[in-house]
């Protein structure tokens, strides 16, 4: 047999190995498609960063960035509340076209065959080809949407200010089903088992099939819910406005266990990066935690400058995250030091998107900024 050949096998076989051990579902290509990384919102790169990150290139816009970006097949992906759409050269930073909403951008913008999709504060919800910066289809909600887009084979689903989940078929924009809760959605429904997973503003986690849109748990979360639940192995991963982490399982329909953090008037927005091993958060205490997730018990801490509002990202053995004080933090997984900094001097409420050797994140101030080896 070829000796390449069985070295390449190898190598894609150790490379399994790697990617499968972090207990998600990641994509298998080298691509950032929607804000927490893949279907079940763990907030996991595929692949790590080089060790010394440097800006590479920095693209501005008049309002800020509060949402994420996408990063797939050498493309950025980035929504601002100026109310555009810009599809941007990873590479450069070069702008490929623009395309105006009706309203500022809050939703971080979500890739699936060859289409955008994203949802603005007017309550429209848009489809655009990646490739042109056309419009495909919209479809108007009654309210805006700040959560993101997730896929489930040939439908995309997304929550709205309008107290509702929506299904809709992603090729034409034809609703499916919707689901009525008691409160705004304002998280981002995590994919797992067939099933749609989202928490609300209305202090309920529900599990939603996504077959036919049948509610099949409603499960007591506490308190208001903002942040996206991480799924992994039939649990749920979510923080509170109560001021708790709580990690649910989806099948008992019951808490785990709850996370109490030392100062206990802070709520989380943030959406936790989960692992098998490792879970992290940021907190409007100015911390990050990490947790352990069978147990929730911590194994390290770190307390910024200013609240944290960015969700984390794990790539590698480092996990990113940004603060309102304008740091961009790379700690160390494993013992929580400062593994690499950058001072923006602008809040950091979106998360980092990381694909493809690249950092890409946006300011409240404007900025986009591309971290890489130069």
């Amino acid at each position: 047999m070829n000796q390449k050949f069985v070295e390449t096998v190898i190598v894609v076989c150790l490379a399994s190995v790697i990617f499968l051990g972090t207990g998600a579902v990641l994509n298998a290509q080298n691509s950032w498609p929607h804000w927490r990384g893949g279907p079940q919102n763990t907030g996991i790169s595929a692949t790590a960063l080089p060790e010394n990150l440097e800006p590479l290139w920095t693209f501005e816009v008049k309002q800020g960035f509060e949402s994420s970006a996408a990063i797939v097949a050498g493309w950025v992906y980035a929504a601002a509340l100026d109310s555009s759409l810009y599809a941007l050269e990873l590479s450069t930073g070069k702008l490929k076209w623009k395309y105006r909403a009706q309203d500022e951008i809050k939703s971080s913008p979500a890739v699936s065959n060859g289409v955008v999709y994203f949802g603005d504060e007017a309550g429209a919800f848009h489809a655009v080809d990646a490739s042109t910066g056309k419009r495909l289809w919209k479809f108007q909600a009654d309210a805006g949407i700040i959560s993101s887009a997730n896929f489930a084979e040939d439908r995309v689903l997304f929550g709205s200010y309008d107290n509702h989940l929506y299904c809709l078929l992603a090729k034409d924009g034809k609703l499916v089903w919707k689901i009525e809760t008691e409160g705004y959605v304002h998280a981002t429904p995590a994919i797992a088992n067939g099933n749609a997973i989202v928490a609300g503003c209305d202090g309920l986690m529900r599990v939603v099939r996504i077959r036919d849109g049948v509610e099949i748990k409603k499960i007591t979360a506490g308190a208001y819910v903002a942040a996206s639940a991480a799924v992994i192995d039939d649990r749920a991963y979510v923080g509170t406005f109560d001021n708790k982490i709580l990690c649910i399982d989806l099948a008992a329909g019951k808490a785990l266990w709850a996370f109490d953090p030392p100062q206990k008037d802070f709520p989380f927005y943030s959406s936790a990066a989960v692992s098998s091993d490792i879970l992290v958060v940021g907190g409007r205490d100015k911390s990050v935690y990490a947790l352990h997730p069978q147990t929730g018990q911590p194994r390290w801490m770190f307390i910024a400058k200013a609240k944290i509002d960015s969700s984390p990202v794990i790539a590698g053995a480092r996990v990113f995250i940004g603060a309102a004080s304008g740091e961009l933090y790379g700690f160390d997984l494993s013992s929580g030091k400062i593994a690499w900094q950058f001072e923006t001097g602008s809040s950091f409420i979106a998360a980092p998107a990381i694909a493809e050797g690249r950092l890409v994140i946006g300011t409240i101030d404007g900025v986009l900024y591309c971290f890489g080896a130069n």
